[in-house]
């Protein structure tokens, strides 16, 4: 094919090459749209994929029911709000959905943890052994709870790895007994360092391990009990709640919405108020994945946009270069050169612009990971309580190079440098080669 001739591609970079800063700011309008095609995908996908591994680490199979203080509620200085799971409400659901494969209930509470001269404040959390399980916490040293501790109520705990090192940063926390409301816990075991588990919309609040202290279920009621007081400003809330949050698993991942719906209607029917909250991890996946989709939908289409700028920009130039070639045209005319052939010879400067635009835009959007990584370290060190405010999705978030985002911006680019350069190909090739001769 005569367009694929060596001497037409020469002759259309060497034109290219007499202007270089008009044809290396055309380039630029197409790296910019390559690179931001690449660019936004990569972003797109990398806080996707976050969010979705927080979804899953709250479990697929699992179905969070938790205790929520009625929006209604207006509560006035020493005042009691009842509200919440209660126990009841626990065996009617585990005696009725025969779906259930395990139950997690946990009771916790806002206290003061104090060991010799170190006083600290700490989430106290009433559980049941299955808890490091579902929560994926590892032991460090020692052990977690068990059943007897929980059947025989011991007045036994575990600490979080950050609540050990503040008591006894250079010891082992084993055996030493703590005061928690003025009662005794020995410590049986440490756990390793969690990281936080972020919030999931609206939907559950983020949950940081730092300050866990874990005792058994039952020792919590009956130390602790279902009454809790908060002070803050002056003011004092009582609250009655007998479970904070159960955690089912559900045995087959098919029977997760039919069985969350099931606990819907049950726990509606039971309570007058509104005082419970249901999370679906599942159902969050999902939408999670159809978000992603929409998302990256809307990424592509913003970038592709960019690309339709540059070659608006290619059409441009090329319109001014007709007219500043006008003479060179009706030159190559006379010698012989036919309309295919001014036609071929102006869109191989439009391919040329737009594959080294391509290529140079392709190679930004690679390094988008180093410099997205880069730039967080530095706005870490200069803004770090700007970069904490952020959602943890966007803070821990990495880059992920969409495979196709390549192959498509790519093909993008080159359709746009032959669409917008047929138009100027065309008016060269129809100027008249006596006017054009003629043309000063």
């Amino acid at each position: 094919m005569k367009f694929f001739r060596p001497t037409i591609w020469k002759l259309g970079t060497k034109s290219l090459a007499l202007h270089p800063m008009r044809s290396g700011l055309t380039v630029l309008g197409i790296f910019i749209g390559i690179a931001s095609v690449v660019w936004l995908l990569a972003i797109g996908e990398g806080i996707s994929q976050k969010v979705q591994q927080q979804i899953e680490e709250l479990g697929t199979n699992n179905i969070i029911l938790r205790s929520v203080k009625p929006v209604t509620e207006e509560l006035s200085q020493d005042s009691m709000a009842v509200y919440g799971i209660t126990r009841d409400d626990f065996e009617v659901l585990n005696a009725t959905l025969p779906t259930i494969d395990q139950a997690l209930r946990i009771r916790d509470a806002k206290r003061e943890l104090y060991y010799g001269e170190t006083d600290r404040a700490i989430h106290f959390i009433g559980c049941t052994p299955e808890y490091d399980n579902v929560m994926k916490l590892e032991l460090l040293e020692g052990r977690f709870l068990e059943a007897p501790d929980v059947l025989n109520d011991d007045n036994v705990c575990v600490l979080s790895y950050e609540v050990a090192k503040t008591l006894r940063p250079l010891n082992s926390c084993l055996g030493i007994v703590i005061l928690i409301r003025n009662m005794p816990y020995r410590v049986i075991g440490v756990m390793k360092p969690r990281g936080m588990m972020a919030a999931v919309g609206s939907s559950l609040e983020a949950q940081d391990f730092t300050d866990d202290v874990y005792a058994p279920l039952t020792t919590f009621w009956r130390r602790i009990g279902d009454w809790t007081m908060e002070r803050s400003a002056g003011t004092r809330v009582n609250e009655v709640v007998q479970i904070s949050q159960i955690t089912f698993r559900v045995k087959d991942m098919q029977d997760v919405m039919k069985t969350s719906e099931a606990i819907n209607s049950i726990m509606t029917a039971r309570h007058d108020e509104e005082d419970f909250a249901i999370v679906t991890p599942l159902e969050l996946l999902e939408q999670a994945r159809t978000t992603r989709l929409m998302f990256m939908a809307f990424m592509g289409l913003i970038a592709t946009i960019s690309l339709v700028v540059g070659g608006i920009g290619i059409m441009n130039i090329m319109l001014a270069t007709v007219t500043e070639r006008t003479r060179e045209i009706g030159i190559r005319r006379a010698l012989g050169a036919n309309q295919g052939d001014i036609i071929r010879q102006f869109l191989v400067e439009t391919v040329v612009l737009s594959t080294v635009g391509g290529v140079t835009g392709i190679m930004g959007g690679l390094a988008c990971p180093w410099i997205v990584d880069t730039t967080r370290e530095v706005f870490s060190a200069w803004f770090p309580s700007t970069i904490q405010s952020l959602p943890v999705a966007v803070r821990e978030m990495t880059p992920i190079i969409v495979p196709l985002s390549i192959p498509f911006a790519f093909g993008i680019a080159l359709a746009v440098g032959l669409i917008f350069g047929i138009y100027p190909a065309i008016r060269a090739a129809k100027l008249d080669p006596i006017e054009a001769l003629r043309h000063e």
